[in-house]
């Protein structure tokens, strides 16, 4: 028995590593590609073939010295909108979802209900009422008209409501009878439970905004404005187009995610976990 068992932990680990390497070729293909000349791509393709004569590790320094370091600008404003939409997103959304899950109140199932039918609506719908909104707002080619629109996440409130709803109750009875402020309660006692909630929304959220592109690419007129995922994009045009250029810079967009996962991990997987459970 414990030997069938072995085998059968055995032959799952490797069905998990096959799917790993699957699900990892798209990277290594990208970043081959990253490293050869944009003749060798065109004449061969994407392929895993390096050679002496096609390796050129110039292509990333050439990708920061790109027309006068626009990339380091797309690079910077994408940063820029991810910390903001991040940080305004976790505020905002946790204490939605904190007073949907925290407090009983008339409608309040009626609210709920309101944010499940949101996160139905897919963006294609709402984009032009979107659009005229932040026109006669004045906000077109400006942060504010990419991050106002979604700052409030339907999803993250689902997500804190979630969390919410799940703690004891105690908590907060006992806050409130040493004298604690509703504010001063959420703060002091239930954002420290929430630490792994705001983990794992901290990577979705910043996933989301780092790899937005069809909202700043409506939103965004000018060049130095551009994000990196539109500025990425922008690089094909019906003249010309720059693939050495376009495959070094999103080997290096991946880069920023890929380090806020690995340091943020540990949340992330406990907030995914202990979100589902209540009580």
């Amino acid at each position: 028995m414990k030997r069938k068992n072995r085998i059968l932990t055995v032959l799952v680990f490797l069905l998990f590593v096959c799917i790993a390497v699957y699900e990892l070729f798209p990277l290594i293909f990208l970043f081959v590609g990253s490293i050869k000349d944009q003749t060798e791509l065109f004449t061969n393709g994407m392929s895993l073939t390096i050679t002496k004569e096609t390796l050129r590790l110039q292509n990333y320094l050439d990708l920061f010295m790109y027309n006068s370091g626009m990339y380091v600008k797309w690079f910077m404003n994408s940063f820029l909108l991810t910390v903001i939409y991040t940080v305004g997103g976790l505020v905002l959304s946790s204490l939605v979802g904190y007073g949907i899950g925290g407090y009983q109140f008339k409608g309040k199932n009626v609210v709920f209900v309101l944010v499940l039918i949101v996160m139905m609506i897919p963006l294609e719908i709402i984009v032009l009422p979107l659009y005229k909104l932040i026109t006669n707002m004045g906000i077109i080619d400006t942060y504010a008209g990419v991050i106002l629109p979604f700052v409030v996440n339907c999803t993250a409130i689902f997500f804190f409501r979630q969390f919410v709803d799940g703690l004891p109750k105690e908590f907060q009875e006992a806050g409130r009878m040493d004298g604690c402020t509703e504010l001063g309660l959420f703060v002091k006692i239930v954002v420290p439970l929430m630490k792994p909630a705001f983990g794992a929304m901290c990577i979705l959220l910043a996933m989301y905004e780092w790899n937005s592109f069809m909202w700043p690419l409506i939103v965004m007129r000018s060049n130095e404005h551009f994000t990196l995922t539109v500025g990425i994009a922008s690089l094909i045009n019906p003249y010309t187009a720059n693939y050495t250029i376009m495959l070094t810079g999103s080997v290096v967009a991946i880069l920023p995610i890929l380090v806020l996962f690995l340091c943020n991990q540990q949340f992330f997987i406990a907030g995914l976990t202990s979100g589902g459970v209540k009580g």
